[in-house]
Parts: structure tokens; C-alpha cells; sequence
């Protein structure tokens, strides 16, 4: 009887658990799915750093492939970053194979922004030589189970990703101007700031729940996701329509996007730690 009644009448089916303060999958308004981190050390063979990401059953793998470039004439003292968000067939049947649809492209703007918000990686200093050479980093975000909040662990997964990232010694020789790449000789990359998204879904135009599932997404009224880095500074907020916000509710917002940073941070931080070289 309750399949039946969560079939025909979705949303009353949720407000019945909403009501009580909980959700379908147990979790409290306010709860998020538990997250793993697995840094995929070597598991991509062409990426120069990789991890994946499992956030409840939405799972998401990040590969950062790195090369060398000339710089833009109007930015000779920088590099570029290219990042890439892919919705597979297989990972939901709300996605067709094909050309990027809608969703891809604005996920894939969605983290361009965040990575030239939060300044978590300086251009600049992707430079090898002013005007020669530079890195390009091209980071491709792809899924391959999603159950909702793509965002979260896109911006997760590419983080990690970056984390993982060693670049090569390359010196450009002022004689020549050839290039020579030292492979044995490899550096991390400079993460200045480390920037964590946290959704949320609105349902009836004023209950906020975090985290949302696939399912909760379709029934609510509005998302927002808010994106913050280690110093509480506000990077980025991403509204797409939907249910307005007051100020007092996107205030609650960002202080709990503080606090799951915090909680996020302390994960990665860990993972690292364990997988650093003794």
C-alpha cells in the first residue's frame, strides 16, 4: 500500500514524513548521506590525478589530465583550467546519449565558477614561462550513478582530484626556447583554497531539507547550493529559479554550509594523510 501511495501521490508521501521532521530514507531534514572518498592513486593511468566519489548512491569520478601550452597573448602569465561535467546514459534514464544536454552545461559553468570564485587555484601559477609556456588542466567530471546533488560531489571529486595532481619539473631553456620535462622530478599542485558546495532542495516554497536524493529533487519547489571556502568566506550561491528565498532562510543556509565544510575538510584531510607516502 505505501509503493502504491509514494507512486501515485509522491509529494503528499513526503509531506506525511516531512511533518514528522524526517525523510522517506530515515534521515533527519537536516541530515546528509554519508560520503566515501576514494583517491584513485594510479586507477586512471592517463590522469595526472583522479579521485572518486560517493555521495549516498550518487557517484562521481574525476580525472585531471595536464599539458603544456602557450599562454594567451592577452594573460602571458597565466594558464588555463578547462573543467568538464559529463551526464552518461548510464547513470540516470533522465539523460540521453548525445551532445552535452542542458544539465551537463550548466553543472560544467556552475564548477568554472567556483574554481574562478574561490581562487582555489591562482592561474598565475600555472605559468612556466611568461608568455612561452603554461599548464592547462583539463578536469573531466563524470557521472556514473545519479541519485541527486550533482553539484556537492562534482565540486567534492574535483577537489580531491587536484589534491592528487603532481606536476613534472619543466624548464624552458632561454637558448632555445625548447622545453625540457623532467618526469622523475614532480611537484603537487598549489590548492590555495578549498572550496565545498552544500545543496539544498526547498519543498513547498519554505521547508529546506540537505542533500537531496534524485527523487526529492523532482518534488521540490527550488534548489540552492552554497559554496564556501576554509575561511568561512562565501564563494559562490546557485539558485536556478524556483522557490525564492528569504534572507533569514539563506542566511541558515550558509551557516550550515560553514559547518559541512568543516566536516568535508576533515574528511579529505584524513584521506590524504593515508595515502601520503610513509
Amino acid at each position: 500500500l505505501s509503493i502504491c501511495f509514494r507512486t501515485v501521490e509522491p509529494l503528499e508521501y513526503y509531506r506525511r514524513f516531512l511533518k514528522e521532521n524526517c525523510r522517506p530514507d530515515g534521515r533527519e531534514l537536516g541530515e546528509f548521506r554519508a560520503t566515501t572518498y576514494f583517491f584513485s592513486l594510479g586507477s586512471i593511468t592517463t590522469a595526472d590525478g583522479s579521485a572518486l566519489v560517493k555521495l549516498g548512491n550518487t557517484t562521481v569520478i574525476c580525472g585531471v589530465k595536464a599539458e603544456l601550452a602557450a599562454p594567451a597573448a592577452d594573460s602571458s602569465n597565466k594558464g588555463y583550467i578547462v573543467p568538464n561535467v559529463e551526464l552518461p546514459s548510464l547513470c540516470s534514464e533522465r539523460f540521453r546519449s548525445g551532445p552535452p544536454g542542458e544539465e551537463a552545461q550548466a553543472a560544467s559553468q556552475f564548477i568554472a565558477d567556483v574554481i574562478e570564485n574561490s581562487q582555489m587555484i591562482v592561474k598565475e601559477d600555472l605559468c612556466i614561462a611568461n608568455g612561452k609556456l603554461a599548464w592547462v588542466l583539463y578536469c573531466d567530471i563524470i557521472c556514473l550513478d545519479c541519485d541527486g546533488n550533482l553539484l556537492d560531489a562534482s565540486v567534492f571529486a574535483l577537489l580531491a582530484a587536484l589534491k592528487n595532481v603532481q606536476l613534472p619539473s619543466v624548464i624552458v631553456s632561454e637558448e632555445t626556447g625548447l622545453s625540457e620535462v623532467n618526469l622523475k622530478q614532480k611537484t603537487p599542485l598549489t590548492i590555495r583554497k578549498h572550496p565545498v558546495a552544500t545543496s539544498f532542495a526547498i519543498f513547498d516554497d519554505t521547508l529546506l531539507i540537505v542533500d537531496p536524493t534524485a527523487e526529492e529533487e523532482d518534488l521540490a519547489t527550488g534548489t540552492v547550493t552554497i559554496v564556501t571556502d576554509e575561511e568561512g568566506r562565501l564563494c559562490s550561491v546557485h539558485k536556478p529559479g524556483g522557490s525564492p528565498l528569504t534572507g533569514a532562510k539563506l542566511q541558515d543556509c550558509i551557516t550550515r554550509a560553514i559547518t559541512r565544510h568543516k566536516e568535508v575538510k576533515k574528511l579529505i584531510d584524513k584521506v590524504i594523510k593515508s595515502i601520503m607516502p610513509k
